[in-house]
């Protein structure tokens, strides 16, 4: 960790950067009163974690210099008021005559369009390897997550201890509801939420299991009583086949005995 005396260099060097532009190392030195060798030392980490690069300038007379910028990358450094532009917007379409309808719309987009860049990373891979990359996805998105494996108990936790889109999640449930249809998508397994951060729980919870393998059961339960009934129908219409054939047989029997009886007489 850095002295807060570097971390106050570095603050003042990015606020420079900021708000005037580019800037040579000897500019930067004099408007800080510090050395030109103490600027180049933060100038070079501040390089090499890519948030400001240099361009060569050339002069009409002298050698060339270089100046320093800020990268788009150092934007993430300055504040941000993204989540209430959000909620302004959001609140905006819930003025319109459909406007609760069109909100639903925009999440369920969102959730399908992340479906769409992320399904692909799932092919052909076990639910647990599954599980494993969908931490991996929401880590990247700032969710904080672990995962705990399934394979003994059945059921997969993944656990997600930060919601970067809280502020609207506390106020718009779609969001909650959208990520969980969207881990039922990409997992291709039954996904129940036991906590949520936006209900006040320390973290949002999320219990993964196959799919259930009762409709497996019941599937299979149903083709073997279709199996009897066909069999049983195979028997009554032999049986009946059988009792046709006697009644057959009992007749021409009759038929001829009578023929017999008939010819007695004559």
């Amino acid at each position: 960790m850095l002295p807060q005396e570097e971390l106050s260099t570095r603050s003042q060097l990015l606020q420079m950067l900021k708000t005037q532009g580019n800037c040579s190392i000897s500019d930067m030195a004099k408007a800080m009163g510090i050395t030109e060798m103490a600027v180049r030392r933060h100038i070079q980490t501040l390089e090499r974690e890519g948030l400001i690069r240099a361009s060569l300038v050339r002069q009409a007379m002298g050698r060339p210099s270089y100046r320093y910028a800020l990268t788009e990358q150092s934007d993430d450094l300055f504040p941000k008021n993204y989540p209430q532009l959000t909620l302004d917007l959001l609140s905006e379409l819930e003025e319109l005559p459909d406007g609760a309808q069109v909100i639903d719309r925009l999440f369920e987009g969102r959730r399908d369009k992340l479906e769409n860049r992320f399904l692909e990373r799932m092919i052909d891979r076990s639910l647990e390897e599954r599980v494993a990359e969908l931490s991996t996805i929401q880590n990247a998105g700032g969710y904080m997550t672990e995962w705990v494996s399934g394979e003994e108990t059945g059921v997969y936790m993944l656990y997600e201890y930060n919601c970067p889109v809280a502020k609207v999640a506390n106020r718009y449930r779609q969001a909650c509801h959208c990520e969980r249809q969207l881990f039922e998508r990409l997992l291709d397994a039954s996904v129940e939420r036991t906590e949520c951060l936006a209900d006040g729980g320390t973290r949002c919870t999320y219990a993964i299991r196959r799919e259930n393998a009762d409709s497996a059961n019941s599937a299979n339960s149903g083709k073997s009583v279709n199996s009897v009934k066909s069999a049983n129908s195979a028997n009554s219409a032999n049986s009946g086949e059988s009792v046709n054939s006697t009644k057959s047989t009992n007749s021409a029997k009759s038929t001829n005995s009578a023929k017999s009886t008939n010819s007695g007489n004559y």
